[in-house]
């Protein structure tokens, strides 16, 4: 190990503060001391946001060892804590958080002598882009530089370094194959062939998807699979068995569309046993998200070029150093830490992937290198494409692609809610200031490359009449939608234009009828019954909307036939700039027709297949949009319709699909219903004894509305498991009390607490560091429940603060009205209490307790649980006495980390 660096460093959690000076010695300060000392002086620190908040000093800067890795060890994953960095740098980690101020200098020293050393994998660039942090003010780059040898040649320009795409003929359709039960089993032990033990659930599964790939029996009548597979039955291997075998006979590809980022990760690592070969299986399985979740090379290099400043030139440049090394560019769940830009405070994070659309696709100088069209290439002629479900719905949607043959879901108990996000539509003054800033371009002090379609289309404008008169009348009908400062002028009651003067009546309409809502959420009024002054003002609006309709429709004809005559001056470039312009306008005309159907609802006969509502957008009490709202009463109408219908057959499957109830709501909420054809069913019981190993506890003397009570039960329970608890709430504002009252208490007896919407962290990072350390417990809100997928002992409890109903929305309770009443609410609370549940056992020998802190609970949603789990009902003392009996055993390995 190399000799400590002789700085004095500063480590801070919720049980104390310590310093170590420039000689090694530690010793413990207060809060006052260690912001003097860290103001006056750089200090070794780890994770700057997460300390300064720790002391209450949210400027905190200095030499951030996350920094450093990031830069030394780009695309390599570590866990963002001393005990987890020192793991991956190879050093012990420390016996308590009162000694991890001494290790930091160690770990920073470790870091840099890889600079020396000659097998160093990351060096080709490092040199180059230190010169340039260094020029920037990063306070790593002395040191670095003091270490790093100029390289002998020059070395080449990131984007040089970056592998090109190659253009390929399509596929040909997928032959039509028939996958035999019995090959699909033989495929399955072959894939299963480790020594793992036998599961007859998982034959049967896989004997029965290959349903999914026979022959499509007639238009729009898809074979459609609904399996339910408990926890433990493997029923990854038991899909990609058959998929396997019907892609390598047919040349087809098959879709494996997921929910959640923590399934993607599992699906690509399971590829290992379909194709040993790393390079074979880079070229076999491919992973594809959305755009917006892909570093932009366009965006990065005018980053890198002066467009940012600060420390948001400083993390542009450290992306820079990933994305040389990254596998494929993605930003959101890939090998970019998500540490990384909560270092920056998120400073220039969004501004560096495609958020807005703005992509000028062909003529981007960067095209060939696109991370995007190169993930987009590899995907179709890929045998098997790991996706999200909203990828696969927007592609179906928008007719981006062709449709796939063979979609299989998994996680398909969320396919009601991905499909419910798809095809809502959205109108307020967010939604209509991009669409300006897209058509019009930077306006004011804006910076950056955002360009307008004017400086996309010159040569258009320039050379066609035509096109450059309707690009005109665009812009000129653009500048009538809401501008900067927009939402202080509508508050004011001082909007300018139609656009912003429905916002404001919007606005007034909600605060007038809107009931007052718990703090943290918005507000929000059904669409019924407007008054004259909204209609009018939507009427206006309208008119708007359809004067900029017209002259984008009028340009994207002219571009089309620009393409198609080709004059003269259609050089490749401008061809690509057309081209790309010709995509983007379709979208943004889609966008405008749906706000326009939405408008001309207002005043008039209310659409019984949508719910329609007005609403203000706040976040802790602050507004930040004003907007109309639609959504499909039964989004699984479009879901069956526009996805399931093309493909030639479709899995659904989830180990909680049914949610405590039967087939029926399982069908309603995957599409099924509105499909010709009767789904077939398949069901295989989990193997786990969970009558063994789990018990549910209802807590029954923690008053509803008593903040120190449910926080003292919170605190006794953690104690009690000794850590490995997720705790899940209903309210932001409920989740951060309880974490003020507990953080300290709980950090002197040695067990961390994490908390989403506290911790300056991501939640897929907080889901990291929780996984690493089984002492440690997560706090989150119950969207982050199926996030979490943390086997071993590091989760053995899980305590709902109440039982989790859905909130009283508009949209809520329209559904509620056309489903059945209260029956529709147990039904969503049924599928919650299974997925909650479901966290806890996810191998044989896991074991753990869920506990409800609400007598409330009815018996009637007990079904939720597995039949054999024991349910007790008794006061918090004795629930604390079974945790801690019931936990006392288990095992307290450190589980495997998988990169």
């Amino acid at each position: 190990m190399a000799a400590p660096l002789p700085l004095p460093a500063l480590h801070a959690t919720h049980a104390g503060i310590w310093l170590a000076d420039t000689d090694g010695e530690m010793r413990e300060a207060q809060r006052g001391e260690a912001i003097a000392r860290a103001a006056e002086t750089p200090h070794i620190i780890l994770n700057a946001p997460l300390i300064g908040q720790r002391l209450g000093y949210p400027d905190l800067s200095g030499l951030d060892l996350l920094e450093l890795f990031a830069f030394i060890h780009p695309a390599r994953f570590a866990v963002p804590t001393v005990a987890g960095l020192s793991r991956a740098l190879g050093l012990a980690p420390p016996p308590s958080e009162a000694e991890a101020a001494a290790l930091l200098p160690a770990m920073a020293a470790q870091l840099l002598a890889t600079l020396k050393d000659g097998n160093w994998p990351e060096r080709e660039g490092a040199w180059t882009a230190n010169a340039t942090l260094a020029r920037l003010g990063w306070i790593w780059a002395p040191l670095i530089a003091a270490r790093l040898e100029r390289p002998e040649a020059g070395e080449r320009m990131l984007f040089s370094r970056l592998a090109q795409w190659e253009e390929a003929a399509d596929r040909p359709p997928p032959r039509t194959v028939v996958v035999e039960p019995a090959a699909a089993q033989t495929r399955l032990d072959e894939l299963t062939s480790d020594g793992a033990e036998p599961r007859d659930g998982q034959r049967a599964m896989a004997a029965a998807v290959t349903s999914v790939f026979a022959p499509k029996p007639g238009e729009g009548a898809p074979n459609l699979l609904l399996a339910e597979a408990g926890t433990g039955i493997g029923k990854t291997l038991a899909y990609l068995a058959p998929a396997s075998l019907w892609s390598a006979a047919s040349g087809g590809t098959v879709w494996v569309s997921t929910f959640t980022k923590a399934l993607q990760r599992q699906l690509d690592a399971e590829g290992a046993r379909l194709f040993a070969d790393p390079a074979e299986r880079a070229k076999k399985i491919v992973i594809r998200k959305g755009r917006e979740n892909y570093l932009c090379l366009l965006n990065l290099e005018d980053a890198m070029q002066g467009a940012f400043a600060g420390r948001a030139a400083i993390l542009a440049h450290l992306v820079g150093r990933w994305a040389a090394y990254s596998r494929d560019g993605d930003m959101v769940g890939g090998d970019l830490p998500g540490w990384l830009p909560s270092l920056f405070r998120r400073a220039g994070a969004t501004a560096l992937t495609d958020r807005r659309g703005e992509c000028v696709y062909a003529g981007c100088p960067h095209y060939r290198r696109c991370f995007i069209e190169r993930a987009e290439r590899a995907g179709r002629e890929a045998d098997i494409v790991i996706a999200n479900h909203a990828l696969v719905m927007i592609n179906a949607a928008r007719a981006r692609e062709s449709a796939p043959s063979r979609i299989l879901f998994d996680e398909g108990h969320h396919l009601f809610d991905a499909a419910d996000s798809t095809f809502a539509v959205s109108f307020g003054g967010q939604e209509a200031i991009e669409l300006r800033r897209w058509i019009v371009g930077p306006e004011g002090r804006s910076r950056g490359r955002r360009r307008g379609l004017a400086a996309r289309l010159m040569d258009v404008a320039s050379y066609d009449d035509e096109g450059g008169q309707a690009l005109d009348a665009a812009i000129e009908a653009a500048r009538a939608l809401p501008s900067e400062g927009w939402l202080a002028r509508v508050a004011e009651g001082d909007p300018f234009g139609t656009v912003e003067a429905l916002l404001a009546e919007v606005r007034g309409t909600v605060y007038a009828r809107a009931k007052a809502q718990e703090a943290g959420y918005g507000l929000e009024t059904e669409l019924a019954e407007p008054d004259g002054a909204l209609v009018a003002a939507a009427s206006a609006a309208l008119e708007t909307l359809d004067a900029l309709q017209k002259p984008l429709a009028a340009l994207a004809r002219r571009l089309e036939a620009v393409l198609e005559d080709a004059p003269d001056w259609l050089d490749g470039q401008a061809r690509a700039r057309v081209d790309g312009a010709i995509r983007g306008l379709a979208w943004r005309r889609e966008t405008l027709a749906a706000w326009i159907a939405l408008l001309g609802r207002i005043g008039g006969a209310a659409d019984p297949n949508f719910v329609d509502w007005l609403a203000i957008e706040r976040v802790e009490g602050r507004e930040y949009d004003v907007a109309i709202h639609r959504r499909w009463l039964d989004p699984t109408r479009p879901l069956a319709n526009v996805v399931m219908a093309q493909a030639d057959g479709v899995l659904v499957t989830s180990a909680t699909l049914r949610g405590g109830d039967g087939w029926d709501a399982a069908e309603a909420r995957t599409g099924a219903l509105h499909l010709p054809r009767a789904a077939l069913q398949f069901e295989a019981q989990s193997p786990f004894d969970y009558g063994a190993c789990s018990e549910v506890l209802i807590v029954t003397d923690i008053k509803q509305g008593d903040a120190a009570a449910l926080a003292g039960a919170y605190a006794r329970l953690i104690e009690a498991a000794g850590g490995g608890a997720l705790g899940l709430f209903t309210a932001i504002q409920r989740l951060k009390g309880v974490h003020a009252r507990i953080a300290d208490r709980l950090a002197r007896a040695g067990l961390p607490l994490l908390a989403q919407h506290v911790d300056p962290i991501d939640a897929g990072t907080l889901v990291d560091i929780f996984r690493d350390d089984p002492s440690t417990s997560l706090l989150g809100t119950d969207a982050l429940r199926d996030g979490v997928d943390v086997p071993g002992n590091s989760l053995r409890l899980v305590v709902l603060e109440r039982v989790p109903w859905p909130r009283p929305t508009v949209l809520h309770a329209a559904r509620r009205m056309a489903s059945g009443g209260s029956a529709y609410d147990d039904r969503v609370v049924r599928a919650r209490l299974a997925q909650a549940f479901g966290r806890l056992i996810r191998r044989d020998n896991d074991r753990g307790v869920l506990v409800i802190l609400s007598a409330a609970m009815p018996s009637r949603l007990l079904s939720a649980f597995p039949p054999e789990v024991t349910v007790r009902r008794l006061p918090l003392d004795q629930a604390i006495a079974r945790v801690s009996e019931r936990l006392a055993t288990a095992e307290t390995a450190r589980p495997v980390l998988v990169a």
